[in-house]
C-alpha cells in the first residue's frame, strides 16, 4: 500500500467489472486507484489503455502493482479466484453470490479466516439503498415490535428467451448452478436475512423451466418458520410481467408495506397482541394511525460499497457487507432448492454436504453440461 493511502485495485472480469473500472478511472473512490485489468476476453481489455493488462490471473498477482482484487467473473469462479487472491496477499471485493453453493462459502470462509489482515468484502449494493436502511433502523429499534409475518413477492425479473439465449452458460446447473435464486434474487436473499435474520425451517416449492425451456429454477414459492415463531413466504419468478416488487411486514405494532420505493406504515395505538387478550369486543381492532416515514438522501449503490471497502483497508470504517454474511443468502437460496428437490422441509443451519452432492449429481445428469453433450 502506498504512503498516501491509496489503495491499487485490479479488476478480474470486465463484464459486470467493467463499471468498478470506471468509477475508480473517474476518480469516483477517495484514495482508491484502477491498478490492473485481468480478462479471458482480450477484446475486453482494449477500452483500458494505460491500465496494466492481463488475460491470465496469475499473472496480474504476480506482476501488477496492485493492493486489493475485485471478483467480477461468473459464480463458479468467485471462491477459487478469492483464495487465489488471499494467497497472493490481496484484499478481496466480490460479487454476489458469494459461491453457488453452502460448502464453497465454508471454503471461501475458512481461506479468508487464514488471513485476517486482509479485507474480505461482498457487493451488496442494496443495502446501501435509503429506503432499506430506514426499514432496518425501525426493526431494529424495535419500533414495529415483534414480527409475525413477512411476506416478499419479487416477481420483477421478467426475462424473455432471447435472454436466457444469450449464453450457453446462462440458466444451466454447470453455468449458474441455478437460476432466479442465484442470479436474480442474490440482493433479495441477503436482504432478507440482514433484516429478519435467518429462519429455521424452509419448505419450498421450485418450478424448472415453468416459463422458458430451461432446466433450473423460473419460479419459487417458499414458506419460512423463524425462532420467534413469526413465518414468511418468499415468492420470486422471472416469467410474471409486469411482475411484483412488495414486501409486507406484520408486526405487532402494525403492517409495513415496502413497494415501489415507498414504506407505508399503519400504526397500532396497542399492540395487536395485547389488544387481543383485552378487549371485551369480539370483532374489534385495535385503533391505528397512518404514519408518513420519510427516507433521507443519502448516496446509495455499487460506489458506496467500493468505497467503503478501500476505506476498511485504510482502516476507515466498516465493511458494507462482510463477505462472511454473504453465506446467509446462499444457504436461503440452497435450502430452497434442496426442499423441492427432496420434496421435504429443511432445517437451518442446512448440511452443506448434502446439497453439495445434490448438484454436483444435477450438473452431472444435465444434457447442457459440456462433457455430456454428445451422449
Amino acid at each position: 500500500m502506498s504512503e498516501n493511502n491509496t489503495i491499487r485495485i485490479g479488476i478480474i472480469g470486465l463484464g459486470m467489472g467493467g463499471g468498478h473500472a470506471r468509477r475508480l478511472i473517474n476518480n469516483e473512490i477517495k484514495n482508491g486507484e484502477l491498478g490492473a485489468v485481468c480478462d479471458l476476453n482480450p477484446e475486453r481489455l482494449k477500452a483500458y489503455e494505460g491500465i496494466a493488462q492481463y488475460t491470465d490471473v496469475a499473472e496480474m498477482l504476480e506482476k501488477a502493482d496492485i493492493d486489493a482484487v475485485i471478483v467480477a467473473t461468473p459464480h463458479f469462479a468467485h471462491v477459487p479466484l478469492s483464495k487465489q487472491c488471499f494467497d497472493a496477499g490481496k484484499h478481496v471485493l466480490v460479487e454476489k453470490p458469494l459461491a453457488v453453493h453452502k460448502k464453497d462459502c465454508e471454503s471461501a470462509i475458512e481461506a479468508a479466516d487464514k488471513h485476517p489482515e486482509l479485507v474480505f468484502g461482498e457487493m451488496f449494493q442494496l443495502r446501501t439503498d435509503p429506503v432499506y436502511k430506514k426499514l432496518k433502523s425501525l426493526i431494529d429499534s424495535g419500533e414495529l415490535g415483534e414480527i409475525r409475518r413477512i411476506n416478499w413477492i419479487i416477481t420483477a425479473w421478467f426475462r424473455t428467451y432471447s435472454y436466457y439465449a444469450s449464453g450457453d452458460w446462462r440458466a444451466t446447473w454447470h453455468g449458474e448452478g441455478g437460476g432466479v435464486l442465484l442470479n436474480q434474487c442474490p440482493h433479495n436473499l441477503d436482504l432478507l436475512q440482514w433484516l429478519f435474520g435467518m429462519p429455521t425451517k424452509i419448505r419450498a416449492h421450485c418450478h424448472f423451466g415453468k416459463y422458458h425451456d430451461i432446466e433450473v429454477e423460473d419460479d419459487v414459492t417458499a414458506y419460512l418458520e423463524y425462532p420467534n415463531g413469526a413465518t414468511g413466504v418468499f415468492i420470486a419468478s422471472t416469467g410474471e410481467a409486469p411482475g411484483t416488487d412488495r414486501l409486507e411486514i406484520t408486526a405487532e405494532n402494525g403492517r409495513v408495506v415496502l413497494e415501489n420505493g415507498k414504506l407505508e406504515w399503519i400504526r397500532n395505538e396497542i399492540p395487536m397482541s395485547q389488544f387481543c387478550r383485552e378487549t371485551d369486543q369480539g370483532f374489534a381492532k385495535p385503533p391505528t394511525w397512518d404514519v408518513s416515514i420519510p427516507i433521507p438522501n443519502s448516496n446509495a449503490g455499487h460506489g458506496v460499497v467500493l468505497q467503503q471497502f478501500v476505506n476498511k483497508i485504510n482502516n476507515e470504517g466498516e465493511l458494507i457487507a462482510d463477505a462472511r454474511e454473504g453465506i446467509n443468502s446462499v444457504e436461503l437460496g440452497n435450502a430452497m432448492l434442496l426442499s423441492s428437490q427432496l420434496d421435504k422441509t429443511i432445517g437451518l443451519p442446512m448440511d452443506s454436504e448434502v446439497f453439495a452432492t445434490e448438484l454436483a449429481r444435477l450438473i452431472d445428469a444435465s444434457p447442457k453440461t459440456p462433457h455430456n453433450q454428445n451422449a
